[in-house]
């Protein structure tokens, strides 16, 4: 699933083609995503975008009345082609700009959204209870220490909670922990502040590092110029059926929350 490091790498990809242009049409090929793509979202003909920006998963065109808020779901991607360039399977939506390019919208199993909101969309009921970016000043020690203090719940499970912090999914986590070295099924109120402290910076080294290798590629996600993301070659612990790199030690598989967790028994404790 697309986590925050691929939704920023395809805002930062698409944001220079469609920033200040006009919307000259819209294409729905299959309006059935998550939730059904309004009428509204049809009749944006001569809108301009005025900016694109991102607040945790979502993806937030502010146009210069109204906004979209996007997701990418469990296999979204969008790309920035030539208006008339033939459309790809599984390419539901299409908006046409006044420079001539399109930005498409390809989901295959259809698990992504997009939303029309006249109102601000950081106060859309999708945003409006999300927790702090990982990368922005609200995410401290501190304030991540008292969140955990009473919680009984894997550290793990917490990192992942978008009402705490925002954005760090099921692969982020793995490798925030490891470089932490704190393992996944630890109770975060038995986690010291120094090491609460230590994991706020590796949350943020990884998401930034994911960021700069254009995210992380494991099936259906590409950049706004169809290539992979390359942070899936820095992955230390998360997939690995193999050892450790640091230690040498088997890696550890197990399922939390029905998502897999990877770590070192003996680099986390």
């Amino acid at each position: 699933m697309p986590e925050l490091p691929e939704v920023e790498t395809t805002r930062r990809g698409i944001e220079p083609h469609v920033c200040k242009q006009r919307i000259d049409g819209v294409i729905l090929r299959e309006t059935r995503l998550r939730w059904p793509i309004s009428t509204e979202v049809a009749d944006l003909r001569g809108r301009r975008i005025e900016a694109v920006t991102r607040r945790g998963k979502y993806l937030l065109m502010r146009l210069d009345r109204g906004s979209l808020i996007w997701h990418l779901g469990m296999s979204g991607s969008m790309r920035i082609l030539p208006v008339g360039a033939a459309a790809e399977s599984h390419e539901h939506v299409e908006l046409q700009l006044a420079n001539g390019q399109a930005l498409k919208f390809r989901d295959p199993r259809r698990f992504g959204a997009l939303l029309y909101s006249e109102i601000d969309p950081l106060q859309h009921r999708l945003l409006n209870r999300l927790g702090p970016e990982p990368l922005g000043d609200e995410f401290h020690a501190d304030y991540l220490h008292q969140r955990c203090r009473q919680r009984s719940a894997a550290i793990k499970q917490v990192l992942m909670n978008s009402h705490i912090v925002v954005g760090v999914g099921n692969i982020y986590a793995s490798e925030a922990l490891f470089r932490a070295g704190i393992r996944p099924t630890r109770a975060a109120r038995r986690i010291s502040r120094k090491r609460i402290a230590e994991l706020v910076c590796a949350v943020r080294d990884t998401l930034a590092t994911a960021i700069e290798h254009g995210g992380t590629t494991l099936q259906d996600f590409t950049q706004a110029d169809g290539k992979p993301g390359y942070f899936r070659h820095e992955l230390q612990v998360y997939g690995n059926t193999g050892d450790c790199p640091v230690c040498g030690a088997p890696v550890k598989h197990l399922v939390q929350g029905q998502r897999s967790s990877y770590y070192c028994p003996q680099c986390q404790s």
